[in-house]
C-alpha cells in the first residue's frame, strides 16, 4: 500500500507543529526517565532514546504524526536482558544488532504485517492504553510516586503492586500540595480549550500544558515553606545535572563490542527486533487512524527508520526505540500536522537537558500526571465505546477483549488476545455465510437451491458439508456457483463425494457453473 501524499509542507505548518512539539516534549520527558528506571538502566539512557527517536527516527520516518522513543512494552525485556547479559554495555550491542535486523525486515517488506490487524483490535489498543494511562496517573496526581512514570503493565515490578492495588495504597500517602497542583493544572488545560482562548491568535499558539507546567513550577516554589503543601524532590522530575561538559558526556554509555562474539546477545537482539517492530507497526496503524487527513505511513520505510534509530541509540547508550502511541496521540491531540513536531520535540529534549536541567527538575510530577490524564481520557472517551458497540458484537467483542487484555496484562498480550477473538469471529462468520439456501415443495418432492458465495475456502467446507447432510433422500438439489469466483480444492472434493453419494440416496443433483473435474 502506498502512502498518501498531501500538500502539507513542514515549513508552512510551524505554527501548529511547534506548540504540539512542546506538548509532546512535556509528555515524553517523564516517560523517558520513568521507562529507564523501570528497565533497570541509567536514567539518561531514556533521554538519549527520546532524543534519537525524535531527531533521527523522525527525520527518516514517513509517519506524519508518529513519535518514537523508549517504549513501556520493552521494559521487562530490557530489565531481564541487562541482568542476563551481565551489563548495560553488553546489552547495547544487542540494541545495535536489533537495529540492523529491523532494517533487513524493512528491505524484505515485512511492514505489510501492519495491514492485517483488524480495526476493532487497533481501536481496542488505543482505548486500552488510554484507560491504563489514566489509572496509572491517578497515584502520581495524588503525590504517590512509588511506581515510575511510563510503566503500563498491570503488575508493577517497582513496588510489587498492580494497577488497582496502587489506587488503594495511595490513600495513605496523599500529598496535598501535589493534589492541589493536579487540580489547578487540569483546570488550566480545560480552560485553555475554551473558545475565548482559541480565538485569540497569540494565546492559541501557547499550549495549555505549557501554562500548566509553568504554574506547577511557581506553585512548587510557593509551597516550599508550607509544611502541609511542600513538594519534596521525590515528587519532582529528576534529571541528571552535569556541572561541566565532561560531566555531561559522562552520562553517555558506549557498547562493549567484544560482546559481538556472545551468542546470547544475538538471541536478545532478535527478541528486541521482533517485539519493537510489532509495537511500531501496531502504533503506526493506530496513529494513521487518528490522523484527521487519513495519511498512510509507509510501513517498510518505518521499519528501516526504526532500525537506524536503534543503531544510533545503541551506539551512544540509549534504550531500544519504537514508535509510541502515547506520544503519538499527544501529538495528534495537540494539533500536530507534520513530522516536524516529532523532530522538534527531539531537539527540545536535547537542548533542555543541556541548558536547563535545574529548571526541569522543578517540574512537579503531578502537573505531568494531569497532562497524561487528559491524553488518556481522550484515547478512551465514552463516545468511542458507543461507536464500536453500534457496529455490532463482531466488532465490539474483540475491541473489549483487547482493552481488558491490555489492562490486566500488557500491550502485546492484550493485542494477541483481541486478535485471537477477532480471528475466531471471522472463522465463525465464514462457517455461517458461505452460501444461501432456498427450499420448496412441489409434487410431494423437496427442491433445494444452494447458491455459493463469491469466495468459498476450505474454512467453508464444514458448513457446506453440514448443509448437504441435512438434505433428505429423494430430493432435487441445484448447487449454483454462478456468483463464485473461487472454490478451494477441498470444497470441490467434498462436492464430488456428495455427487457420488447422491445417486445412492435417490437425490437428483445438478451443478450450475461448477467444474468438478479438478477434484477427480
Amino acid at each position: 500500500m502506498k502512502s498518501v501524499k498531501t500538500n502539507l509542507s513542514p515549513f508552512k505548518n510551524f505554527h501548529k507543529d511547534i506548540p504540539s512539539s512542546i506538548v509532546v516534549f512535556l509528555v515524553a520527558l517523564p516517560l523517558c526517565l520513568g521507562i529507564a528506571l523501570a528497565s533497570g538502566a541509567p536514567a539518561f539512557s531514556g533521554i538519549i532514546a527520546g532524543i534519537v527517536g525524535g531527531i533521527v527516527v523522525g527525520s527518516a520516518s514517513g509517519s506524519a504524526l508518529g513519535v518514537s522513543g523508549p517504549a513501556a512494552g520493552l521494559v521487562v525485556i530490557v530489565l531481564n536482558a541487562i541482568t542476563d547479559l551481565g551489563g548495560f554495555e553488553i546489552f547495547l550491542v544487542a540494541v545495535i544488532i536489533a537495529g540492523f535486523i529491523q532494517i533487513l525486515l524493512g528491505v524484505l517488506k515485512a511492514g505489510l504485517i501492519a495491514y492485517y490487524f483488524p480495526s476493532s483490535v487497533i481501536h481496542g489498543m488505543l482505548a486500552g492504553i488510554g484507560i491504563s494511562i489514566f489509572l496509572k496517573q491517578i497515584p502520581h496526581a495524588f503525590g504517590y510516586d512509588k511506581d515510575p512514570e511510563g510503566e503500563l503493565e498491570f503488575f508493577q515490578a517497582a513496588d510489587n503492586q498492580n494497577t488497582f492495588s496502587e489506587l488503594v495504597n495511595m490513600i495513605d500517602y496523599i500529598n496535598y500540595g501535589a493534589l492541589l497542583i493536579t487540580i489547578i493544572s487540569l483546570a488550566i488545560m480545560i480552560f485553555w480549550q475554551n473558545k475565548i482562548i482559541q480565538k485569540n491568535k497569540v494565546l492559541a499558539l501557547i499550549p495549555g500544558s505549557l501554562v500548566a507546567v509553568i504554574m506547577g513550577i511557581v506553585l512548587t516554589i510557593l509551597f516550599q515553606n508550607n509544611p502541609t503543601l511542600a513538594i519534596s524532590e521525590e515528587h519532582l522530575v529528576s534529571l541528571p545535572i552535569a556541572s561541566s561538559v565532561s560531566d555531561f558526556f559522562g552520562n553517555f554509555t558506549f557498547p562493549d563490542f567484544n560482546a559481538f562474539l556472545n551468542p546470547q546477545v544475538y538471541i536478545t537482539a532478535i527478541i528486541i527486533a521482533v517485539v519493537a517492530s510489532l509495537e511500531t507497526l501496531l502504533c503506526v496503524e493506530a496513529s494513521d487512524k487518528q490522523d484527521d487527513l487519513k495519511r498512510i505511513t509507509p510501513t517498510n520505510r518505518e521499519l528501516v527508520a526504526q532500525g537506524v534509530g536503534n543503531i544510533a541509540s545503541g551506539l551512544i547508550g540509549g534504550l531500544p526505540i519504537t514508535q509510541v502511541i502515547v506520544r503519538s496521540s499527544a501529538n495528534q491531540q495537540a494539533g500536530g500536522r507534520t513530522k516536524m513536531s516529532s523532530i522538534i520535540h527531539g531537539f527540545l529534549l536535547l537542548i533542555s537537558v543541556i541548558s536547563i536541567p535545574t529548571l526541569l527538575n522543578m517540574i512537579p510530577l503531578a502537573t505531568l500526571a494531569a497532562i497524561l490524564l487528559i491524553v488518556g481520557f481522550k484515547l478512551a472517551k465514552p463516545t468511542i465505546f458507543r461507536k464500536i458497540y453500534k457496529q455490532g458484537w463482531g466488532q465490539f467483542l474483540p475491541f473489549l477483549i483487547t482493552i481488558l487484555g491490555i489492562l490486566f496484562t500488557d500491550l502485546l498480550y492484550g493485542i494477541l488476545m483481541g486478535l485471537v477473538v477477532a480471528v475466531i469471529i471471522i472463522l465463525r462468520q465464514n462457517f455461517i455465510l458461505p452460501y444461501e439456501i432456498d427450499d420448496s415443495v412441489s409434487e410431494d418432492k423437496k427442491h433445494y437451491t444452494i447458491r455459493l458465495s463469491e469466495n468459498v475456502t476450505f474454512l467453508n467446507k464444514a458448513s457446506i458439508l453440514n448443509a448437504c447432510a441435512q438434505i433428505g433422500d429423494g430430493s432435487t438439489v441445484v448447487i449454483d456457483g454462478t456468483k463464485t469466483k473461487f472454490i478451494h480444492y477441498d470444497v470441490l472434493e467434498m462436492l464430488e463425494d456428495f455427487r457420488v453419494n447422491a445417486s445412492a440416496r435417490d437425490i437428483q443433483l445438478e451443478f450450475k457453473n461448477i467444474d468438478l473435474k479438478t477434484a477427480k
